[in-house]
């Protein structure tokens, strides 16, 4: 899964909150899967699919370009 926007990624709504997925994950369609904030604004990056997520390539506060995969998925 390809980022929209460019920004700053988070994993987890807060710092001390737990990721909203993890590796493994099965995830549904409209499913938070992380946060890209722009500007002091956090957009929800949400499944477009059923899939499971098997690896997550960024970490909190890496910054994220338009078209950057940030999510390996495939069929569950």
């Amino acid at each position: 899964m390809d980022a929209q926007m460019p920004g700053v990624f988070y994993r987890r709504p807060s710092p001390e909150a737990n990721p909203f997925i993890e590796p493994g994950s099965v995830v549904r369609p409209g499913q938070t899967l992380g946060l890209i904030e722009v500007m002091k604004t956090f957009n929800e990056v949400k499944a477009d699919r059923v899939c499971r997520v098997s690896k997550i390539l960024l970490d909190d506060g890496d910054e994220v370009d338009v078209g950057q995969t940030m999510f390996e998925v495939d069929e569950p």
